[in-house]
Order: C-alpha cells, then sequence, then structure tokens
C-alpha cells in the first residue's frame, strides 16, 4: 500500500515532470522535442493519477491511466506522421516556421 509519507513525495515528482515539460514545449523549437515533452506532462498525469487512487484504494485512478495512455498512443501517431510529411516537403523542422502551413 501507498503510505501517507510517500504520497506527497510522488505527487511532488509528477509535478516536478509536468513543469519540466511544459517549460520544454514553450522553450523549444523542434517538434520532435515538443513532443517528447508532451509524453512527458502525459506521464506525469498518469503518475498523479494512480497516486490518487492508491492513495484512495480505488482504482479509478488506473483506468483513467489508461485512457491517458490510450490518447498519447493516438497523439504520437497523428504527430509522427505530420512531421515526417513536413519534414519530407521543406526538409526543416522549425516550430516557428510550421505556423505557416501556406505552402
Amino acid at each position: 500500500m501507498l503510505t501517507i509519507d510517500a504520497f506527497p513525495i510522488l505527487l511532488a515528482i509528477s509535478a516536478a515532470m509536468f513543469t519540466i515539460g511544459a517549460a520544454g514545449v514553450l522553450v523549444r523549437r523542434n517538434p520532435l522535442v515538443v513532443f517528447m515533452c508532451i509524453e512527458l506532462m502525459l506521464n506525469a498525469v498518469n503518475l498523479a493519477l494512480i497516486s490518487f487512487g492508491r492513495f484512495l484504494n480505488s482504482q479509478d485512478g488506473q483506468i483513467f491511466a489508461f485512457m491517458v495512455i490510450v490518447v498519447a498512443a493516438a497523439e504520437v501517431v497523428v504527430g509522427l506522421a505530420l512531421i515526417t510529411q513536413v519534414f519530407r516537403a521543406r526538409h526543416d523542422l522549425d516550430v516557428d516556421e510550421l505556423s505557416e502551413m501556406s505552402e
């Protein structure tokens, strides 16, 4: 069982992971790194959900974490396909230049 002492530590780790991921999304310009940071943020949410579920003696946290994993997998498939197509067309991956998709 998850003890009361471990619960705040896990939430602090989750908050730190989410903060690092959010900073990476805001600072980085490479779309692949941005996707990795988004995945880090989703894993931080999963850690928090499972921690809350264990703390409350409920399976709901694990069920929601599973749903987040499914959404993350779908997001990666679509995102990597878009990045691959943009790289084939332009041979350049820069988030600031990708905002103008007029070509």
